[in-house]
């Protein structure tokens, strides 16, 4: 059944908030995935943050007009299911590894604000690691000296313990 002009209007405007914060929008062909095959997608995608779903092609070029996502609009042939993530890396993640396990999800194309990219280009992206992870192994880096410092510290008054202890069982012992 088909969506009435006040529905219609509701999707795009939707897709259109979505998009407004997105930093990336990836677009894969789902012809002929299951419904539960879906369904595990869609879970996928909620655990990471990521705005997914099938939406009508024509709904979601009138929602990309005028944004940075634009040029997107050439790509969008076929069934597909739109990815749309605030995080960069987010979208790509999850349709890539989901699509790894399935060969019915075929990765068509992807777009960062100004800049469409081809599978290769998605795939790129997939494999980079996301914010979260950027930022802890920053973390990591600039408390590894700090962390250092502070065992060379203690290392001094333990070696003076066991100094003190070594002399103590001496004197036990004679």
């Amino acid at each position: 059944m088909g969506l009435n002009l006040d529905d219609k209007k509701a999707v795009v405007a939707e897709v259109s908030a979505e998009i407004a914060n997105a930093q990336s929008i990836i677009v894969a062909e789902y012809r002929g995935l299951e419904v539960s095959d879906i369904t595990a997608l869609r879970a996928n995608a909620r655990k990471a943050g990521v705005y997914l779903r099938v939406l009508k092609n024509t709904l979601v070029r009138r929602a990309v007009a005028g944004t940075p996502f634009e040029g997107l609009a050439d790509k969008m042939v076929g069934p597909l299911i739109y990815g749309i993530s605030k995080d960069p890396v987010g979208a790509a993640k999850v349709l890539h590894d989901f699509g790894k396990g399935n060969q019915k999800l075929a990765i068509i194309a992807g777009a960062m604000p100004n800049y469409v990219m081809d599978v290769n280009g998605v795939k790129a992206l997939a494999s980079m690691p996301s914010r979260e992870e950027l930022l802890s192994k920053l973390l990591g880096t600039m408390q590894a000296p700090i962390t250092q410092f502070v065992r060379t510290l203690n290392e001094v008054p333990t070696k003076f313990v066991r100094g003190l202890a070594a002399v103590r069982d001496a004197k036990e012992t004679a």
